[in-house]
């Protein structure tokens, strides 16, 4: 049945719902997102041809159904914000100190640089990484460098695997590297531009929930950015994920979040060396 603006959760099943959700997901549902969530989930409900809200809340959690509809439930309430080089002082750092001091102790030569995205929504993050790295390595014969991209949404997954995004999003990237690594649609009606192939075989993309107890990640990263993300989690589940993190990023890696995150008050073998920039100990 078509859904109307006049469906509503009740109170305890949204109760129920948020818990879930931030049990899952580590992201907090507060009441004031009540209405937000309600509108992302209607698409569900019509699709899975059920009558209301709360009967999609009862076909999660009283008939057996939640397993399978997990992803799609977290696709639908994830927020992806994300633009080519944001906050673009993590990567001027990068350029004028991290990279060279990782490239002093052979990383991109001796061993590939390795790099890690860990909320990487639709990929603006991980491919202006790129973009970084393949501009600093020119300077540097033979220089390698591999980057894990992951994110729990299936969808953006999906949307950074094609490396298709609307041009206007493109506007942030200097125009030098606008016009090496972006192509842009034959379709001009379109007004789409694509990453080119040689940048997006330098970036892997996999699903990760960052509330898993260890994320099967092998490789020792030399850069981890875990940007933005923080902020959805209540301070115990915030340490949590950093500790976790800093498992996977080598002695003298950079660990990189949002600026308007904070690690105040966390146990964790890092050090401060720039706003928002922490150095592995």
């Amino acid at each position: 049945m078509p859904q109307t603006a006049q469906d509503r959760l009740s109170p305890q099943q949204f109760r129920r719902l948020a818990s879930f959700i931030e049990d899952y997901s580590g992201i907090k549902m507060p009441p004031v997102k009540k209405v937000m969530v309600e509108g992302r989930l209607r698409r569900r409900v019509n699709i899975l041809g059920l009558s209301s809200l709360n009967a999609y809340c009862d076909h999660l959690f009283d008939h057996g159904d939640l397993e399978n509809e997990i992803i799609h439930l977290i696709d639908a309430v994830t927020t992806n914000k994300t633009e080519f080089f944001r906050e673009p002082q993590h990567f001027r750092f990068l350029v004028e100190q991290g990279l060279p001091a990782l490239a002093k102790a052979g990383a991109g030569s001796s061993q590939p640089l390795r790099a890690w995205s860990a909320a990487c929504s639709t990929g603006a993050e991980p491919y202006t990484l790129a973009m970084v790295l393949n501009e600093f390595g020119a300077a540097y014969r033979g220089y390698r460098y591999s980057i894990l991209a992951t994110d729990i949404c299936t969808d953006v997954l999906d949307k950074a695997l094609t490396g298709i995004y609307p041009e206007e999003m493109s506007e942030p990237v200097p125009e030098a590297l606008r016009k090496r690594y972006f192509l842009r649609s034959r379709d001009r009606s379109k007004r789409d531009v694509r990453i080119v192939p040689a940048l997006r075989a330098q970036v892997r993309f996999a699903r990760l929930n960052l509330m898993e107890e260890t994320y099967g990640v092998s490789d020792m990263m030399d850069i981890i950015l875990c940007r933005n993300i923080l902020i959805y989690f209540d301070k115990p589940t915030q340490e949590m994920v950093l500790q976790r993190l800093c498992r996977h990023l080598r002695q003298g890696g950079y660990l990189i979040i949002g600026h308007s995150e904070a690690t105040a008050g966390f146990t964790l073998p890092l050090r401060s060396v720039a706003p928002t920039v922490f150095m592995r100990e």
